[in-house]
């Protein structure tokens, strides 16, 4: 079979043994391609088959905002005719056990590793439960639990130990009232006031979710707006919802210390404010777990931040040692992840491999409504990075969200100013992870607007304002 477009083969290793450090996204998905390759495989899990994303971040976190979100359903329910005991649902009269979500949410992040971890049994894949650090290129120690050690020998391997959440030196969290976000489900109450520091993607989900639940929420942002990196006609949609729903947003406040008092915290900020709370989750971005593997003995470089540099096909500096995940910085995503690890897999076993492109990547924030986003953006347009025209179509005008209540949101393409090939979209609403996916392939299938608008859609749908906005892209022959 002919290797794909772009694709390369490596060359290097029909088999041999594989030593995986990390058990995440990056790490179990490659586990499997290798033992597909015929490759021997150990996986060495310190925390957990799944890693954080399994456990503690994305899995976790997803199910306590399914809640959030239901909870918003019912109480935004009254304009659809629904009562309840005779009366329009009132917000202030829903409630939620946060003990039972969080031994739902716990459950079922436990059960997701469970699979995992079967899959990998069955699929051959030896797993040791310890610490990984290298003692040389082809030798890894594991320090198991009661602190025993030994070494296994690897032809190929892949570090994909993840990244931990930062906190402040005047913050350190005690998983009761100082809190990150892998902390915040052993919670058996619902914080009653409740800060979160950071305005990116993390602090704006758990902003969203737990003004759901029923949190009273003030956000800190130490920049202008919430959600600095996203699409700012998005993240501008968001801070109109937050603000009719109740979310205080304190923009340019820099959070410098974190106290505890009886029964609640007080935040410090840079210019001397004081903000008092119940709890305080700090979302301050992420360090890598890369400080404990004994990378320079290797010649495995890194960057200022700890970050493993890798190339296109996730080798790093030393030939037969690969990384993918979090704990490269590529683009912190599960599914990039997962692909790092394949990449990896692919091109240390000699199989045709397609080096990794970013340009076709979609990405979430599951606030409500979701933002969903792939390609360039309309900074790389403003800029004149990138040439080319954009069209925004509201939401509110598509008639199936006119029958959910949906006024928040919009579906935004920009295409090639000549090709007029997709080359980016946005996608605020309900539901925007999903109806991404069209104008992902869109992207990547360099599929042209009128393509795009040519194909059918189920009306009533919201994926029908991605046919429409597409439409209105279409430039008629001169």
């Amino acid at each position: 079979m002919a290797a794909p477009a772009g694709s390369m083969h490596a060359g290097s290793l029909s088999a041999g043994s594989v030593v995986i450090i990390g058990s995440g996204p990056g790490a179990y998905e490659a586990a499997l391609v290798a033992r597909q390759l015929g490759a021997s495989v150990t996986l060495i899990d310190r925390d957990g088959i799944g890693g954080s994303a399994v456990l503690t971040d994305c899995v976790p976190s997803k199910a306590l905002i399914a809640t959030s979100n239901a909870m918003l359903a019912v109480a935004d329910s009254g304009d659809l005719g629904v009562l309840i005991n005779g009366q329009p649902p009132v917000s202030a009269e829903l409630s939620v056990n946060l003990a039972t979500v969080n031994a739902r949410v716990t459950a079922l992040a436990n059960a997701q590793s469970t699979d995992i971890a079967a899959a990998l049994h069955r699929e051959g894949v030896q797993v040791l439960h310890g610490a990984g650090s290298f003692v040389d290129a082809n030798t890894v120690n594991v320090t198991a639990p009661d602190d025993s050690t030994h070494s296994v020998h690897a032809d190929v391997a892949l570090i994909a130990t993840g990244a931990r959440p930062r906190i402040l030196d005047t913050a350190i969290p005690d998983g009761k009232r100082i809190l990150t976000w892998d902390q915040v489900y052993s919670l058996t109450e619902l914080p009653e006031k409740l800060i979160v520091v950071g305005s990116g993607v993390t602090g704006a989900e758990f902003a969203s979710a737990y003004q759901g639940l029923g949190s009273e929420v003030i956000l800190v942002s130490s920049r202008n707006r919430v959600l600095p990196s996203e699409d700012e006609d998005a993240a501008r949609v968001i801070e109109s919802v937050f603000a009719r729903r109740g979310v205080h947003v304190m923009s340019e406040a820099r959070a410098v210390g974190v106290t505890t008092v009886d029964n609640g915290v007080q935040v410090e900020l840079q210019d001397g404010r004081v903000i008092d709370g119940t709890h305080v989750l700090l979302a301050l971005g992420s360090i890598p777990n890369t400080d404990n593997l004994n990378l320079q003995s290797v010649g495995v470089h890194t960057d200022d931040r700890g970050f493993i540099e890798v190339d296109k096909v996730s080798r790093t500096s030393c030939r037969n040692i690969y990384a993918a995940g979090d704990c490269t910085g590529v683009l912190m995503l599960a599914s990039v992840a997962a692909m790092q690890g394949r990449i990896a897999m692919w091109h240390a076993l000699g199989d045709a491999v397609t080096p990794l492109h970013l340009e076709a990547v979609s990405s979430t924030v599951f606030t409500e409504p979701e933002i969903a986003t792939v390609g360039v953006s309309q900074q790389d347009l403003d800029s004149g990075e990138f040439r080319g025209e954009v069209i925004l179509l509201p939401l509110a005008t598509n008639a199936r969200a006119k029958m959910q209540e949906h006024t928040d949101g919009f579906i935004k393409i920009l295409c090639r100013k000549s090709s007029r090939i997709v080359a980016g979209a946005v996608v605020v609403s309900p539901g925007a992870s999903e109806l991404i996916h069209p104008l992902t392939l869109a992207v990547q299938e360099r599929l042209t607007v009128d393509e795009l608008a040519s194909t059918f859609t189920v009306f009533p749908s919201l994926s029908g304002s991605i046919a429409e906005a597409a439409r209105r892209l279409h430039r008629g022959s001169d």
